[in-house]
């Protein structure tokens, strides 16, 4: 078989694929019309971030089964056409972890003991020693907001250093903070109240943009150094800024920027601001890794073995794609709603049980789709069919997959508890119709049948005439439309007095309308979710 190798990916990846017996060409010079003529010869090719595989690439390339991408992202690469023609796109999503990790600590130290700036007033020939007089790490709190793979590194190298850890990921199971030797804090507030340092390995969504903002700076204590090797996004400059100028904040260091390449940043000026041009994967080590891991699953996928990296999979067998096909929405709709509920603690077990005729069936796939849900938007690297069971099991969430031939009440049922410690969060859910449209029947304990849109709001609260107006009028002030609504209000054991809602919109309910709601009188809990 021949391999193209289009970028360089390092000599221990092309190397690998000559010990596998594959006939490997290098063409990282090649123009995009010789690419065009020529990938039809290829059973597999690699690249890093310079080639753009489309739908007219893919198409020309009749051969190909594999594609190894040297890096984290497959942004460059037509996923979903490649997909449609049987190719294996594979990635290196590990590749860069210890290096961002160890970025992190090189910035950590620098901003504690003012490298930088030291190093230059001496080779500008100022000796200045009492100036850049630092602080020890030693007893202090670093904060970590996003305890992932690159999170949990980093907490690993800063207790060497005899730091106290303090971190906050409700996507990740208590165990995996006892065994690591981390406190577990139970709201980003909590970290901002004792972080020395803060450091974010956050992912970019729309719900963590600008999650360092004006309110979470006033909340952190005084002279706190914040660290951002993860996203640019993240911080909000011109709110960084003001705390900096206000002395709030003692110090920053950033890696990474809202817009990129930059070199005229406002923060730049600043004494107390360490700065890298976004070089947290930027080690020899960490490309030659990147490299040698996609070379690995582009000589997995040739030779037919497991490509434990894969962004895309096979489809469902033919013979199950017409019973579980449907469900899968479903499940992903269940698992982003059962997470979203249980925010807030750490989620230690995701229970998956399928109920009726889908029981008779292969369902993992299904209890795949509900991690998908629960985790898409929450960890720093993005999650696919492949790898959600891998994230889940690094972050300590156990998932328990159980099935029951008999459903009460309807022909098929999918039930999802997210359980925390001692708290159960169960959904329950359908399809109905022609059309399988995706149905909620059970949520905070209580049962109702509501098909499921794109953007939901459920609330719970004293069971007293005229709560549902209450709602629509707050929503019709802020220019929210309800396409639909539904209650439930049977009596439950521990909740008696209580009812639930849920009603869907045709645009996302922001935080603020729920805080609105929620400070009202009888209103005891909302919460919004986005199923996309």
């Amino acid at each position: 078989m021949r391999v193209l190798v289009k970028e360089k990916i390092g000599d221990s990846g092309v190397q690998l694929l000559r010990d596998a017996g594959f006939d490997v060409d290098l063409g990282t010079d090649w123009s995009r019309e010789e690419l065009e003529e020529r990938i039809a010869d290829y059973h597999a090719i690699l690249i890093r971030s310079a080639t753009q595989l489309d739908a007219g690439l893919l198409a020309k390339a009749t051969s190909l089964r594999a594609v190894g991408r040297a890096g984290v992202g497959v942004d460059n690469v037509d996923v979903p056409a490649a997909t449609k023609r049987g190719i294996v796109v594979a990635n290196a999503p590990q590749s860069n972890v210890v290096t961002a990790a160890e970025h992190t600590m090189a910035l950590l130290l620098a901003l504690a003991r003012n490298v930088p700036q030291a190093h230059g007033a001496l080779v500008q020939g100022r000796w200045e020693r009492a100036k850049y007089s630092g602080v020890e790490l030693m007893d202090k709190t670093l904060g970590i907001l996003g305890f992932g793979r690159i999170g949990q590194l980093v907490a690993q190298r800063a207790q060497s250093f005899g730091m106290r850890i303090l971190a906050f990921d409700p996507f990740v199971g208590a165990e995996r903070y006892r065994e690591l030797g981390v406190e577990k804090a139970d709201s980003s507030d909590a970290v901002y109240a004792e972080a020395d340092f803060l450091t974010v390995h956050l992912p970019k969504t729309p719900e963590t943009d600008g999650w360092l903002d004006a309110a979470a700076f006033a909340k952190m204590r005084d002279g706190v150094r914040i660290l951002n090797v993860a996203r640019g996004p993240l911080i909000v400059d011109a709110d960084l800024q003001a705390a900096l100028d206000s002395g709030k904040v003692g110090g920053a260091a950033l890696d990474v920027f809202r817009s990129e390449p930059i070199t005229d940043h406002p923060l730049f000026a600043y004494p107390n601001v360490v700065v890298t041009p976004h070089l947290g994967a930027s080690t020899a080590e960490a490309t030659d890794r990147a490299g040698y891991q996609a070379a690995e699953q582009v000589v997995a996928a040739l030779s037919g073995a497991s490509v434990t990296t894969a962004v895309n999979v096979p489809s469902i067998a033919t013979e199950d794609l017409e019973v579980l096909g449907p469900y899968l929405p479903l499940c992903r709709h269940l698992g982003r709603l059962a997470s979203t509920l249980a925010e807030g603690a750490s989620i230690d077990r995701i229970e998956v049980e399928c109920l009726g005729h889908i029981a008779g069936r292969d369902t993992r796939p299904l209890g795949v789709a509900v991690l998908l849900g629960a985790l898409h938007g929450r960890t720093e690297e993005e999650v696919n069919a492949v790898n959600a069971p891998s994230i889940a099991d690094e972050r300590g969430i156990e998932v328990v997959e159980t099935k029951n031939h008999t459903a009460r009440d309807f022909t098929d049922l999918v039930r999802v508890t997210a359980v925390s410690g001692s708290e159960r969060q169960r959904v329950v859910g359908t399809t109905l119709g022609r059309r399988d449209r995706p149905h909620l029947l059970e949520a905070w304990g209580q049962r109702f049948n509501l098909q499921l849109d794109e953007h939901l709001a459920l609330f719970r609260y004293r069971d007293v005439p005229g709560m549902i107006g209450r709602v629509g009028t707050c929503f019709g002030a802020h220019g929210l439309n309800i396409a639909a609504a539904a209650v439930g209000h049977a009596p439950v054991e521990g909740d008696e007095g209580l009812a639930v809602m849920i009603v869907t919109t045709d645009a996302p309910v922001p935080q603020t309308v729920l805080d609105e709601l929620v400070a009202g009188e009888d209103f005891l809990d909302g919460r919004a979710v986005a199923l996309t």
